[in-house]
């Protein structure tokens, strides 16, 4: 059974400032100057190669301008929510924590939700934060040795579902699907959902850090083994059962996904810079 908490001993901080970015040379657009005594010609505007800029933001990554409007690839914001996350986890369950990750979650209305993930030696955390106050809102907290099943696929939806997405996740269970209620399964708020769905976060070819704190694979590769060392030094009654790992298809049953295909093409989950309002 997870727990669901809100913290408000999560104080909002400032970025770490690493000076205002100054344009190269480079990205400078240049102009011929024009002589006085001829008849006035257009303007020519040059530009630098695309070599020089392809050198400068090479290539599996994306150019910075796209990144900075996820407030968490700005310089500080992961490395300070990593350190609360370590504090509050230190001063609570002083548990061994084997790796952080910043993931998409999927709910089961096929909203996206931006999510840092703690694996420890006893839990699973998953953490919904706010990189732009810089404060953790809400923490869920999952031990590993409910966790009885993971599927790793495709995702696929009934055949008369109007909002379909691509791409591959993982699901965890830790809880019975036949015990959750109809009202939890079909209200878009509900908490009582006995799984979680997570797929790449989009800013994952930003830089090479975010490469290797945003592929799944490297999540899988450390929840499968803790799980199962969790489940071997359990004394609960859930001794001994072992853990399932599944490829198959990964449902999620919306019909209509209104509310989905407005939240997911606007990225309401994440936490964005929306652009100035005024004049």
């Amino acid at each position: 059974m997870s727990m669901i908490r809100s913290f408000e001993g999560f104080q909002p901080v400032s970025l770490k400032q690493e000076g205002d970015y100054q344009p190269s040379e480079t990205d400078q657009l240049s102009t011929e100057e024009e002589d006085p005594g001829t008849d006035p010609e257009p303007r020519q505007i040059s530009r630098q190669p695309s070599a020089t800029e392809s050198t400068l933001y090479p290539n599996p990554y994306h150019g910075p301008f796209v990144s900075r409007k996820y407030f968490a690839t700005r310089p500080g914001a992961i490395e300070t929510a990593i350190e609360d996350l370590k504090g509050h986890i230190a001063k609570t369950s002083g548990e061994t924590i084997q790796g952080f990750w910043l993931l998409t979650e999927i709910d089961h209305w096929n909203n996206e939700k931006e999510r840092i993930l703690l694996v420890t030696d006893k839990s699973l955390l998953i953490c919904k934060y706010d990189f732009i106050m810089l404060s953790c809102v809400q923490l869920q907290w999952i031990p590993l040795s409910s966790v009885y099943r993971i599927c790793l696929g495709k995702f696929v939806f009934p055949g008369m579902s109007l909002d379909k997405r691509q791409g591959e996740g993982l699901r965890i269970y830790w809880g019975s699907l036949e015990e959750q209620s109809l009202f939890s399964r079909w209200n878009p708020w509900s908490t009582e959902v006995p799984y979680a769905t997570f797929t790449e976060h989009p800013m994952k070819n930003t830089s090479e850090k975010f490469l290797e704190i945003c592929k799944l694979s490297g999540f899988t590769s450390k929840l499968v083994p803790a799980i199962q060392n969790a489940h071997k030094n359990s004394t609960g009654s859930g001794r001994g059962k072992a853990l399932m790992v599944l490829t198959e298809p990964i449902l999620i049953e919306t019909y209509m996904g209104l509310m989905s295909f407005i939240g997911n093409r606007n990225k309401l989950g994440y936490s964005l810079a929306r652009g100035s309002i005024g004049f």
